[in-house]
């Protein structure tokens, strides 16, 4: 398993390295939000271009835990990049104007995802940066992120990886024991988990998208495959191009 993770690491800082000389760009800006999966992304940019070349940004808004602010800032002083604070909360309230904006957490949470992954763009915009992803393989196939919000990026470095994957790879960074130990969570109102969220662990999750994909996306025969088989064609859209006629001519 060790000789395994070892492969990935290495796979990925090529990637990296390679996605920013082609690019032209001077490093690379990644969202911490003090969750598991932004450390993984940023530990792998900081490891792929070195950590001067790095910025860890958070982006709280009003229900954003102290805690997970504190593991934040604690990780960029752990991986030695740069770590910057801009609270979305300004723009929330902005959107708070507009009738029926948000009127409910669904709403909310994806305004909340578009207007974090705006300003790294413009944060990476004014300083000739890309923007590091943190979606994983688990999230990516059940649809479980934000269109031009939270799934946008210029680099994906763990989209590879199943959640479980991604909390090994953790480990094997030695990353804070707390982050790696959290409950995994997008953060978009008080008490909101992952795994209560999608209704099923990671562990089962993962479990039964890999049985689903030997099988070609058919026959779920436990009631999490039937769960996850549900959320991956519900999610289709989120993984395709747009409809369009430009192959027509």
């Amino acid at each position: 398993m060790e000789k395994e993770i070892g492969c990935v690491m290495e796979a990925v800082d090529q990637m990296i390295r390679h996605a920013v000389w082609s690019a032209g760009a001077k490093g690379i800006v990644v969202g911490v939000s003090g969750g598991v999966d932004s450390a993984v992304a940023a530990a792998f940019a900081a490891r792929a271009i070195g950590p001067e070349h790095v910025v860890g940004i958070a982006l709280p808004s009003a229900v954003t835990r102290a805690e997970d602010l504190a593991d934040a800032a604690e990780l960029c002083r752990f991986l030695g990049i740069e770590h910057r604070v801009i609270s979305i909360e300004p723009v929330m309230e902005a959107y708070r104007q507009y009738p029926d904006l948000t009127a409910t957490p669904y709403l909310t949470g994806n305004l909340m995802a578009r207007t974090r992954m705006a300003i790294l763009y413009a944060v990476a915009n004014r300083e000739n940066l890309m923007v590091c992803g943190t979606s994983n393989r688990t999230e990516y196939l059940l649809g479980y992120s934000t269109k031009h919000g939270d799934a946008a990026a210029d680099i994906q470095p763990i989209l590879h990886l199943y959640k479980t994957e991604v909390f090994a790879v953790a480990r094997a960074m030695h990353l804070p024991q707390q982050i790696v130990e959290k409950a995994p969570s997008a953060g978009l109102w008080p008490g909101q988990t992952d795994e209560g969220e999608l209704g099923a662990t990671y562990a089962e999750i993962d479990a039964a998208l890999q049985a689903l994909e030997k099988k070609r996306w058919t026959d779920p025969e436990t009631g999490t495959e039937e769960l996850v088989l549900k959320r991956v064609r519900a999610s289709e859209h989120k993984r395709s191009a747009p409809p369009n006629l430009a192959g027509t001519r």
